[in-house]
């Protein structure tokens, strides 16, 4: 049950967080607008477009600097209580350091999940968005269209798509059917387009091409009919970057590519990266409690505010350095994605201990 007393403790971290949220995001937003500003006149891409292409892209901003604004939040929020001698009248009162590192979690497990829906729904959403924006005006591309090649495969058959045009509507495909004996190559289809219909692959102007006994035999068809398991939300997720996919889009691809042999390393990764983020973001504000009732007590906002700058920066180093080494070394995902979450937990968890 929440308290009276851990009410008043996490309003002042979620204040605090609110005010370093919006100072941050800012400077990133500026930070983004004017290194993008070089492709200003390319097509009909001009500043308004820029403006919006920015502005879309503040939910991801939010999402990685969310540890570090959670962070600063806490030694901001905590610090006030700490000059305003609160703190020591808490503790005067019987008020355990734990207990305000339990106060803490409560607040870091809000922002947590708000980190959680952003880095699941929003952030991809306005990553998209900005993407299809920026290409609209830049290379006229008409909106909801993608156009673009891409790579297949489904059990023994290999397919390229030349155009992607939507999710639903390809073309330019070609399918190579690989005998399961000796990986031969079996039978070539070409198709000019297809159409995904009721749950099948309609394609139209179909060339076929079937391989057997040193000779080949060519068949031209109208339509064919694929039923495969590529649906078009498969098609739409192998395109997009694996930062820019949800939760569930992860999972959904991660099967499809453990199912056909793929490597789903990278999105295994990232999967896990996007499931401990909550945990990253909680063991940031723990791991400011002790400092704030310690070395940080009677410092200043200044000397505060660059601890936590300090601290956040390294942290997100050693969490870019220990993914891409862990890719390398064929780490299990989870100890890539976590490693330096569950240290910093660990020392924030000792300290607290310690110093109660």
């Amino acid at each position: 049950m929440i308290s009276r007393l851990d009410r008043y403790i996490m309003v002042h971290i979620f204040g605090l967080t609110a005010i370093a949220a919006l100072a941050l995001s800012a400077i990133y937003t500026f930070i983004t607008f004017v290194s993008e500003s070089g492709d200003i006149g390319k097509g009909n891409y001009g500043v308004w477009q820029l403006a919006g292409y920015v502005l879309w892209q503040i939910p991801t901003s939010l999402q990685v600097l969310l540890p570090i604004i959670a962070l600063l939040g806490t030694l901001m929020g905590l610090g006030t209580l700490a000059a305003q001698n609160e703190i020591t009248a808490m503790r005067a009162a019987g008020v355990s350091l734990t207990r305000i590192g339990r106060a803490t979690l409560m607040a870091g497990l809000v922002i947590g999940a708000f980190n959680l829906v952003l880095g699941d729904w929003l952030a991809p959403l306005g990553k998209q968005n900005a993407t299809e924006l920026r290409e609209q005006y830049r290379r006229g591309r008409v909106p909801g269209t993608i156009n673009q090649p891409v790579w297949l495969r489904e059990g023994n058959v290999i397919l390229h798509v030349g155009q992607v045009k939507t999710e639903t509507e390809v073309a330019d495909i070609v399918a190579y059917s690989l005998r399961p004996d000796d990986l031969g190559l079996a039978a070539v289809v070409h198709a000019e387009e297809a159409s995904y219909i009721d749950g099948r692959w309609q394609a139209r102007k179909v060339r076929r091409t079937d391989f057997s006994g040193g000779g080949a035999k060519v068949a031209e068809l109208p339509e064919m009919v694929w039923e495969g398991n590529i649906s078009p939300e498969v098609l739409r997720l192998v395109m997009l970057k694996s930062n820019a996919i949800s939760i569930r889009g992860l999972m959904q691809l991660t099967s499809y590519l453990q199912a056909n042999g793929l490597d789903d390393r990278q999105y295994r990764l990232e999967l896990y990266r996007k499931l401990m983020a909550p945990l990253t973001v909680m063991a940031m504000m723990l791991f400011a409690v002790p400092f704030v009732m310690g070395s940080l007590r009677d410092s200043g906002t200044g000397q505060r505010l660059l601890f936590g700058v300090l601290v956040g920066v390294a942290f997100y180093m050693a969490n870019e350095v220990t993914a891409n080494t862990g890719q390398i070394g064929g780490w299990p995902p989870i100890l890539s994605a976590g490693l330096p979450t569950f240290l910093l937990g660990g020392v924030a968890a000792w300290r607290l201990l310690r110093a109660r």
